[in-house]
């Protein structure tokens, strides 16, 4: 420990004397260790120029670069972590796959649901959840719209609307103020959710409707505001499509969590299809950009779900497939790779899934 000490130090101060001795750090500041990792100084605020060029710096497994502009607060990055906090949290039934020593050897060493069900266009789509804390919602309705497509083998291609689970779902949380993606799965299988693409789209029943922004740089959208208030639940679909909102509706057969298990996940992605996984964000890793994340940052924002929809190895290094839901412009083109099998930021601990409910003669 005290050699990993006095070389994380080192890098720590050859850090300051490269990108600017305006940098002054003590010997507390300069460098904070979480599983023996060389962690970003405290005294670099999250979105810096130090805090990027110190991950880039100590040559860890990811890059990092602008995604966020410096003047963005971080009140409005916590914002967008809606995974809400509660010391009683909604459970689902914990499902294990029955998988054999000759099964779990021969699981692929790499994956993507992208390229499995190419028929599917959900699976490639990224989405924006805008300024309002409804990724809980995003990370369900994006693995719903892809499990309804792959369980109807492409019959069905519907968007589930984050809107109207984020609006309609009163138990599921605060809405835009954070939410439980183990309800949302749970409101899918007893209540059902109507379709719904993308803001000022006309895709589906209930389109979004919170405003796609620029988080981060210029760009071909408006620039983000501050964080909205939940949208109000309208039961009803929007003018000019030719089903009424309860008609319209998808429900699962079943809403399950997966246990905290590396062959268990994979095997429920290759059978299902993508599934909502929540974590603990750290200032760093509002900053990727490639590579495999790992956590160097100690300064914690809060908890955000996505959608896991593979995995690999990385100059050697195991990763989950993931997407965002901050729109295309960030992280790798709205996507992330997140290191596996070590529970990082506990991704593993908070896996969500459920089946779709198809009829032959009923295409809801």
């Amino acid at each position: 420990m005290k050699i990993k000490l006095i070389l994380a130090i080192t890098l720590a101060t050859t850090f300051v004397e490269c990108y600017g001795k305006e940098v002054k750090l003590s010997v507390k500041d300069r460098i904070y260790f979480k599983s023996g990792r060389v962690a970003i100084p405290l005294q670099f605020t999250t979105l810096s120029d130090h805090a990027i060029n110190f991950i880039n710096y100590i040559n860890t497994t990811w890059k990092a670069g602008r995604n966020f502009d410096e003047s963005v607060g971080e009140r409005y990055l916590r914002g967008l972590m809606g995974v809400a906090k509660s010391m009683v949290k909604p459970r689902l039934p914990v499902l294990k796959h029955e998988l054999s020593e000759f099964e779990i050897k021969n699981l692929p060493d790499e994956f993507d649901a992208r390229k499995e069900w190419p028929k599917c266009k959900t699976i490639p789509e990224i989405r924006d959840q805008g300024s309002c804390g409804s990724c809980w919602a995003f990370g369900a309705a994006e693995a719903i719209s892809d499990r309804i497509c792959i369980a109807s083998n492409g019959r069905l291609q519907p968007q589930i609307s984050a809107q109207d689970l984020v609006s309609c779902c009163a138990y599921c949380g605060n809405g835009c103020f954070g939410g439980f993606p183990a309800a949302a799965w749970h409101y899918y299988a007893e209540f059902g959710i109507v379709s719904g693409g993308l803001y000022n789209s006309s895709e589906g029943c209930q389109p979004y409707g919170v405003a796609a922004c620029e988080h981060h740089q210029k760009g071909p959208r408006p620039q983000c505001g501050e964080l909205v208030r939940t949208p109000k639940c309208v039961r009803k679909c929007r003018d000019g499509f030719n089903e009424t909102y309860f008609d319209d509706k998808y429900y699962g057969s079943n809403a399950y969590s997966i246990m905290n298990n590396v062959d268990q996940i994979k095997k429920e992605i290759m059978t299902h299809g993508p599934v909502e996984a929540d974590f603990e964000v750290f200032s760093d890793f509002v900053q990727y950009k490639s590579g495999v994340y790992r956590r160097h940052s100690d300064r914690h924002l809060g908890g955000h779900a996505i959608r896991i929809l593979g995995w690999g190895i990385e100059n050697k290094v195991p990763y989950w497939l993931c997407a965002n839901s901050w729109n295309s412009d960030w992280g790798d083109k709205g996507y992330f790779k997140i290191l596996r099998g070590s529970n990082e930021c506990n991704i593993e601990n908070n896996i969500h899934a459920g089946t779709p409910k198809i009829d032959d003669d009923d295409d809801n």
